[in-house]
């Protein structure tokens, strides 16, 4: 059974991760039309123009695969986080459970102790 704050972190997860797509595809879609710019407006040969190109391409290439990794990174952290945090509660679940289970048992001793020397004392 989740608790309210998993749920919660569970659905800003969901968030963080679908505001991903959409800036990746900006900013993919912002070097491309930065590229196509380049073109109409430099006054380069062609093939100082596919230079420029193929060096925009990576240097873009290298920016995105950043980008990703960083956010790869982050959810990662994020998921490690939920993981101890959900474990550290179960585990102080399981330390009331026992805790209840030894109180009951002392009281269960308790009452078969007074029955036994309800017992013997008729």
């Amino acid at each position: 059974m989740k608790t309210h704050s998993q749920v919660y972190q569970h659905q800003h997860l969901g968030e963080h991760t679908s505001r991903v797509k959409p800036v990746l595809s900006g900013l993919l879609l912002g070097g491309l039309l930065g590229a196509g710019t380049a073109l109409l407006f430099a006054p380069k040969s062609g093939e100082h123009i596919r230079e420029d190109i193929q060096n925009k391409t990576i240097e873009l290439r290298d920016r995105t695969t950043d980008t990703v990794k960083d956010t790869v990174s982050q959810v990662q952290s994020k998921a490690r986080q939920m993981t101890s945090d959900a474990l550290g509660q179960a585990r102080g679940l399981t330390q009331k459970g026992l805790n209840a289970l030894d109180d009951q048992y002392q009281k269960v001793s308790q009452t078969v102790n007074h029955g036994k020397k309800a017992i013997q004392g008729l």
